[in-house]
């Protein structure tokens, strides 16, 4: 079945067809994947808007919710749902290139295709590097980070220079590819990518393995995302 006519499927299913013979309904983004999706993305707005008006102390606040945040997809990147684990859409490049040129694997129909996938480790990477440098940047008027008397004068320049301006301004780039991509994919292709993402079922075949998303998960998680805020509380008391 090609990408285009999985697309028209999907989206005639969200319109309240039938699914096609075949294809069922899989869960595909458990509830922890899917919280954390929206949170970040408004983390994200929050910070590059905080730190746009200089309104530091909630720059600060939302960076360590961040910091939460992204310490919570690393761990659930290994222990998580199926399709939210990172070795099911870190692809080759081999994969790339035959996902380009329109042999598509099953699984691309499912989570994260291979250029997707590319922009997720992208944005995750960068927004990583930004936490990690607005730990240690300083302003030199009123803001500096907790970590910033842990590391040499020539790293704490560096590091706020990186965070200010270049790494800002990357995260602003690789999030605005990221929602046009979306956009791209719902007009061009007919695929529904925000729906799942809000539901966390998608059309698969029959055979498709669902991630699991139970009450003991979702608890686990939890446990998780705390076990991470609790660490960027801590590393927040080490501000002067």
């Amino acid at each position: 079945m090609t990408p285009s006519r999985f697309g028209a499927l999907d989206s005639a299913s969200d319109h309240g067809q039938a699914p096609a013979p075949g294809l069922r309904r899989a869960r595909v983004w458990d509830l922890p994947t899917r919280v954390f999706h929206w949170a970040l993305a408004a983390a994200v707005i929050g910070l590059v808007t905080t730190g746009t008006v200089g309104a530091m102390e909630w720059h600060f606040r939302l960076g360590y919710v961040a910091m939460a945040l992204l310490s919570f997809r690393v761990a659930w990147g290994f222990v998580g749902g199926r399709w939210s684990r990172f070795g099911t859409f870190l692809y080759g490049p081999r994969a790339v290139l035959a996902y380009l040129r329109g042999r598509a694997h099953p699984d691309h129909l499912i989570g994260h295709n291979p250029l997707g996938a590319l922009s997720v480790f992208a944005l995750l990477a960068v927004l990583v590097l930004q936490v990690a440098t607005g730990l240690v940047s300083d302003d030199e008027i009123a803001a500096s980070g907790p970590l910033t008397r842990f590391v040499s004068n020539a790293t704490v320049s560096l590091a706020s220079s990186w965070h200010s301006m270049p790494g800002k301004w990357l995260v602003i780039v690789l999030a605005s590819l990221h929602v046009l991509a979306v956009l791209f994919y719902v007009t061009a292709r007919r695929q529904s990518l925000v729906r799942p993402m809000l539901s966390g079922d998608k059309l698969a075949a029959a055979g498709v393995e669902a991630s699991v998303d139970s009450a003991t998960t979702r608890f686990a998680a939890l446990m998780v995302f705390l076990l991470c805020m609790g660490a960027a509380w801590w590393v927040s008391t080490l501000r002067t």
